[in-house]
């Protein structure tokens, strides 16, 4: 297990700054709920929805900054109806939450990966996109990266999506609030499949997803910890200085603006951005990217 406690000295964080590895679940994670559904095989971890439940899993601390990873293989065969989910939150009615939802299709037909950003309790800000590979059939690795700069959701170290700080135009961003990390699969078929048309097929349980590779690497945050002090001791300053906020770490570069350009060409199926329905006017956060593209 890697990660940066809050209360460390500053000469621990510059000696630990930059290490990662790989942990064992019970290091880093604890099962929330159905423990029985919940199985272990030497480093991998089994989630199964049957007829009765799903289940979930849960990080044993808070996090502020830093980057989230781990290696899932998605329910094979029929998964129409379930939904398996990696995502940060934090606590409360004005809380944050970067998500990877993955729903469940019929044999044959590819999973659809849904990503959404929560700023201040709000949400409303889904993208969805068909991999580029069968995520039933191995594991991928699927991460989120989060700083003062910027949120970033990686799939095998590509970026697929990115959130902005655009506070300077008055645009919130999640940035004061520790979050924790969580995993879970539950049966979601009044709307995960084909809008609700596609429904659970129990004869085809139980949907297992599995999961290793565990990592955290980030600035880990004690409950007892005021939020206002856990953002000053998460951020670098004179005295330390941690990898998420280099200047390299502020925005993509070349090659990774040219893979999420890659996916967003290729892959992508929905975008709230461009969801006029539901948004007649685009949200402020879409007419700055929109801006940008048209000036790429």
């Amino acid at each position: 297990m890697v990660s940066f406690n809050c209360v460390f000295s500053s000469f621990v964080v510059l000696f630990m700054v930059g290490l990662v590895s790989s942990a064992k679940f019970e290091e880093l994670y604890q099962p929330s709920w159905a423990f029985d559904h919940l199985t272990t095989e030497g480093e991998i971890l089994r989630m199964k929805l049957d007829h009765l439940s799903g289940t979930g899993f849960q990080s044993k601390s808070k996090y502020m900054f830093g980057k989230v990873t781990v290696q899932i293989k998605l329910v094979e065969g029929d998964s129409a109806g379930t939904v398996t989910a990696f995502y940060m939150s934090s606590d409360g009615p004005t809380h944050n939450e970067f998500d990877f939802e993955f729903l469940g299709n019929t044999t044959g037909e590819p999973y659809t990966v849904q990503t959404n950003v929560y700023v201040n309790g709000i949400g409303n800000r889904e993208q969805r996109l068909k991999l580029w590979f069968d995520p039933s059939k191995d594991f991928h690795s699927y991460s989120i990266m989060w700083n003062q700069r910027q949120v970033v959701f990686l799939v095998d170290e590509t970026p697929v999506r990115v959130h902005s700080n655009l506070e300077h135009r008055g645009i919130p961003y999640p940035k004061d609030q520790p979050m924790g990390v969580y995993s879970s699969i539950w049966n979601a078929d009044d709307w995960a499949t084909q809008g609700g048309l596609v429904k659970t097929d129990w004869s085809h349980a139980p949907f297992v997803a599995s999961y290793k590779g565990f990592e955290i690497n980030g600035c880990e945050c004690p409950a007892t910890v005021a939020a206002a002090e856990i953002t000053r001791r998460c951020s670098s300053n004179g005295q330390k200085r941690y990898w998420w906020d280099e200047p390299v770490m502020s925005e993509l570069n070349v090659h990774q603006s040219h893979q999420l350009i890659w996916v967003r060409a290729n892959h992508m199926v929905y975008d709230y951005c461009t969801d006029t329905a539901r948004f007649p006017v685009a949200p402020v956060e879409c007419q700055h990217h929109q801006h940008k593209t048209n000036h790429n």
